[in-house]
């Protein structure tokens, strides 16, 4: 059985990740060890709140190495919501700017929208050759809640999937290596995210 550690570094929907992580039969363990951390067949770092306060609960955990040495061992890690935000390179929220963990090109800003949180369920354009997409019908729609968003990117070692929320056009979703993100929360997507969790679980 693939082992699953859930980081805890005092942000996330840590339980509802879980649960949803157990179901798709993995063993999965909420924990703040970083040992048991960078030994676990994949590793998902939620994140919940701002930008700033999810990298200063990252850096006093002493968490962003252990990240950052996975992914260039090609080892599986998952971010979701701001734990996906803080695998690029810098946040922008309210004029204070954050590095990240660097691991995605892009900055994290505001969503330029007449409706800000982007809140509720949104179809996303995924490319074909996703792995956390496979087998997912495109016009399935995923759980967004957020006010903040990565603008999409064109990298030729990334596969990026896109949200559109009003006129505003941002990354959804990211693959690079290793390491893949969700902008939307996979563990209240319905089946929708249970199918994307299974896919990201056969990764390991």
């Amino acid at each position: 059985m693939a082992s699953v550690v859930v980081l805890d570094y005092g942000s996330g929907n840590l339980r509802s990740a879980q649960r949803a992580l157990a179901a798709t039969g993995v063993d999965v363990t909420v924990t703040s060890d970083l040992d048991a951390a960078a030994a676990a067949d994949g590793l998902v770092v939620p994140g919940v709140g701002a930008y700033a306060a999810c990298m200063a609960g990252i850096d006093e955990l002493g968490a962003g190495p252990v990240v950052q040495q996975r992914v260039a061992a090609g080892r599986p890690v998952l971010g979701i919501c701001v734990g996906a935000q803080i695998m690029f390179e810098v946040g922008d929220e309210h004029g204070v700017v954050t590095p990240g963990l660097g691991l995605l090109p892009g900055r994290v800003r505001r969503i330029e929208a007449q409706r800000v949180p982007h809140m509720g369920w949104n179809t996303v354009a995924a490319p074909a050759a996703s792995r956390l997409f496979a087998q997912i019908d495109p016009a399935a729609r995923c759980y967004f809640v957020h006010s903040y968003a990565a603008a999409a990117f064109d990298d030729p070692e990334s596969l990026v999937t896109t949200v559109t929320h009003e006129d505003a056009t941002f990354v959804a979703a990211a693959e690079r290596g290793s390491l893949s993100v969700t902008q939307f929360h996979p563990e209240k997507s319905g089946a929708v995210g249970a199918h994307l969790l299974r896919n990201w679980v056969g990764t390991l």
